[in-house]
């Protein structure tokens, strides 16, 4: 059984059809509520307006990626990192997570929780993350009913993999190496 599916009948597999099934007809309803109400403008994407750091500063990002992450400076290389290794799609999540957790109308949520499914997590999805099937099956679970917590398992998987696997690789990379010197 998966975690946090435990306590219903079904087997994470059966759960997880039914839960794909029920979101895939939420999701695809083009006259619905929200297609109507919120547009999908896309807002290009602004470079941060950050201050180089000090080199001490850097080396505390080795040991933490929590604290590179809230660094924007930090942030901002990390992602032209992973851009450069043509793995942007972990940070891309994670920062679609963070704004995601910020929203409070609950229209917008459905409709930001909508566009991050799809081009995260649903299968074949543009910039599908690696999560395993039962994580997959809770946050499709949570999304019938989107709240400020409905990626909150996927979000830790790919921060512990980022940790684990896009960490070590950027450390060793000229774009931290340089921040060092």
């Amino acid at each position: 059984m998966c975690k946090g599916l435990a306590a219903l009948p079904h087997t994470c597999l059966e759960r997880a059809k039914e839960i794909k099934t029920k979101l895939g007809t939420l999701l695809q309803k083009p006259d619905s509520a929200i297609d109507l109400i919120v547009p999908y403008p896309e807002k290009p994407e602004k470079p941060a307006k950050v201050q180089k750091i000090s080199p001490d500063e850097a080396l505390q990002w080795r040991e933490s990626l929590e604290k590179l992450l809230q660094n924007a400076y930090g942030l901002a290389r990390f992602r032209s990192f992973l851009r450069s290794e043509f793995s942007e799609e972990n940070i891309e999540f994670w920062i679609a997570c963070e704004e995601y957790k910020k929203i409070k109308s609950p229209t917008k949520m459905a409709e930001k929780a909508k566009k991050i499914y799809e081009e995260f997590i649903q299968m074949e999805a543009p910039k599908e993350v690696n999560i395993d099937h039962c994580t997959k099956a809770v946050t499709m679970k949570n999304l019938v009913e989107p709240s400020v917590s409905s990626f909150n398992e996927a979000q830790k998987r790919i921060f512990a993999l980022m940790e684990k696997d896009s960490l070590p690789r950027f450390v060793r990379s000229e774009f931290y190496q340089e921040l060092i010197k």
